[in-house]
């Protein structure tokens, strides 16, 4: 609890206590201003702070809020009770203590809540490291600033500390703690050669590392940055609050005052007793019920808890608005690398080649040096030396296709079979499942090498989650041949696919299902290539796999996984429904019992007493089911 939490806590329960003295003392006083004073101590104890607000609102001409509504209100009970006594009668002032009491514990219900669902948050924001280390000319240690860190330098992180920037070890092996990026508690081992991301914690050994990039373009730096971000980008259900929480406060206000001085005028004028201090208790009574406090606060409490619980799963959803949208998806596009598969490429075979194997591999390798892509660091994998590129002239990249160029004088070409076709040479197929690349050699065919990914663990379960979280329909889209599509599709249960695409045509086909699809129902894609930044755009949701994705598929994504898991989409998806539902719980139930309990006040038949449980009551109970998003099952 924080210190301001526990100075409320102690207000209230002074307030109380001194409450039940003055009941007590109610007995042997008669006089009615003592009792005043005696109820007045423990009125300012819990309300001060509320009256205060309530002036200040007055002062800057934003009059219309929950502080005026319950000042006006406790005032006008005490108001009733003065007149009361005044006109011979009991002076009762406990009501106007007891509303601001209750009301200022459902405050500090709703300050918990709020705390418990920022936590989960707020522990993301454990990820940003204090400092770097690196060596001085005489080999110590020196702690310098991570924005100070140039690429390229070699930073020292021993055991128990942050990893400050993204990097590669150079030296030294360790476990890492990645919780607070991915919501996986098991460690990750890496050793010389890993590629590490900052805001990880080394759990183990001094690591000696090479870092990437600087602080700004670092992990832990674009995930804060998504976090902060993510409160400012509102749902529709959000801003349809603060609509009706502008309107709905001042036409409550001037209903209560028609209701205090209408009624009294009416009755005066048809010669029947006004009973003035009646109609301003019931007044009263309807600004205390009608305080849209348990709306106001639990609805975007319950999209905050949504974030926060997502979040503490390794899952960054960068605004309610996109959780509301992801309730909705009933359509999930995949692309294949890196998302359903592992995008960890191996040769695993070359045939139809007139040269050794030996020989392919190298010449195809040196013509992939420059290639930083799957496919082209597979095969340099494969070839197990590093390729001379002084060797290499005239390289030319077809878009979707292959490379062609000059390799040791002898012109080459490397590419799939719409390559083959386009230079008029004749191929084989391959019976074996992968990605094949044929190979032509001084316009002559020369082989083809085979090039496997294998399929992620969890993919299979992944649409098994996905049918059970009610997606009508999953598509991969994959620019790989046919038969490797298929074989993946069939492995994973995947209901339809679409191979041998393009880039520009992922997106006309991601179009043709946006058009298909019902007016209510949404398209999430999720991909992790900078290729899936144009289909991430003009998807309802893009949904990047986040830790090892590019930059360019997470700032255009909506919804980033930092642990590549693809089972988080739908348990992504159960987060945001979960979420809508609370949404709709506290809307209907907050509505419902203002209405009823509004009318009840109107005619007289609810006293303050209800009137608090209409508002305090009411919210405590929307708060608690709010906080309820904060907490996820796992699948």
């Amino acid at each position: 609890m924080k210190k301001n939490q526990k100075k409320m806590l102690i207000r209230i329960i002074s307030s109380a206590v001194l409450t039940v003295i003055c009941m007590i003392c109610g007995r042997f006083i008669s006089a009615w201003y003592v009792m005043l004073l005696l109820y007045m101590i423990p009125y300012l104890i819990a309300g001060y702070d509320v009256l205060k607000k309530a002036g200040h609102g007055i002062r800057n001409r934003q009059v219309f809020d929950e502080n005026f509504l319950m000042s006006i209100a406790t005032l006008g009970a005490i108001f009733v009770g003065v007149s009361n006594a005044l006109g011979g009668g009991e002076g009762d002032y406990l009501e106007a203590v007891a509303v601001m009491l209750l009301y200022q514990t459902g405050e500090l219900f709703q300050s918990i809540a709020v705390g418990r669902s920022r936590k989960n948050i707020s522990s993301l924001m454990d990820i940003r490291p204090d400092y770097a280390n690196i060596e001085d000319e005489n080999k110590k240690l020196v702690r310098v600033d991570p924005d100070e860190v140039e690429i390229g330098s070699i930073i020292i992180v021993n055991p128990g500390e942050k990893i400050p920037l993204d990097g590669i070890v150079r030296e030294g092996s360790s476990a890492l703690n990645t919780a607070a990026l991915t919501g996986e508690s098991v460690p990750m081992d890496v050793s010389e050669g890993s590629r590490v991301l900052s805001g990880c914690i080394n759990l183990s050994g001094v690591l000696k590392i090479e870092t990437t990039s600087d602080f700004e373009e670092s992990t832990a730096s674009k995930i804060l940055e998504l976090v902060e971000n993510a409160a400012s980008r509102k749902s529709r259900s959000e801003n349809f609050i603060s609509k009706f929480a502008k309107y709905y406060t001042p036409i409550v206000c001037f209903s209560a005052l028609a209701l205090a001085v209408l009624p009294p005028v009416f009755l005066a004028l048809t010669g029947s007793d006004p009973a003035i201090f009646t109609w301003i208790y019931r007044a009263c009574t309807f600004l205390v019920i009608s305080c849209p406090c348990a709306v106001v606060i639990s609805i975007p409490l319950s999209f905050f808890a949504g974030l926060g619980g997502a979040g503490s799963k390794g899952i960054l959803i960068k605004g309610s608005n996109f959780l509301e949208t992801l309730s909705k998806v009933r359509y999930v596009v995949f692309d294949k690398t890196g998302t359903l598969t592992c995008g960890t490429f191996e040769v695993t075979a070359v045939h139809h080649t007139p040269l050794a194997a030996e020989e392919l591999l190298r010449l195809t390798a040196h013509l992939e040096g420059h290639s930083s892509h799957p496919i082209a660091m597979s095969i340099k994998k494969a070839y197990k030396k590093e390729p001379d590129l002084s060797l290499v002239k005239d390289i030319k990249e077809i878009s979707g296709k292959g490379i062609c160029g000059t390799v040791d004088g002898r012109s080459i070409a490397a590419g799939n079979a719409s390559l083959m076709q386009d230079l008029g040479i004749e191929y084989r197929d391959c019976h074996h499942t992968g990605t094949i690349i044929h190979v032509a050699l001084d316009g002559s065919y020369a082989g083809h090498i085979v090039i496997s990914d294998t399929i992620k663990s969890g993919s299979r379960d992944a649409i098994l989650e996905l049918k059970k979280a009610g997606i009508k329909k999953t598509v991969m889209l994959t620019g790989d041949s046919e038969k490797t599509a298929r074989f993946v599709a069939e492995e994973v249960g995947i209901d339809e696919y679409h191979a041998d695409l393009l880039p520009d045509e992922k997106v006309q086909k991601v179009e043709e299902i946006l058009k298909t699809k019902g007016a209510k129902e949404k398209l999430a894609f999720a991909g992790d290539g900078i290729n899936d930044a144009p289909v991430l755009s003009i998807s309802d949701i893009g949904i990047a796999m986040g830790a090892l994705g590019s930059d360019a598929a997470i700032e255009a994504a909506d919804v980033v996984l930092m642990d590549d898991d693809p089972k988080k989409i739908a348990k992504a998806i159960r987060i945001a429904k979960k979420c809508l539902r609370i949404v709709h719980e506290n809307l209907i139930f907050s509505i419902s019992i203002k209405v009823l309990c509004l009318i009840l006040g109107a005619f007289g038949l609810a006293n303050m007493w209800i009137a608090i449980l209409a508002d305090v009551g009411v919210m405590i109970l929307a708060v608690l089911n709010a906080i309820r998003a904060l907490f996820v099952k796992e699948v």
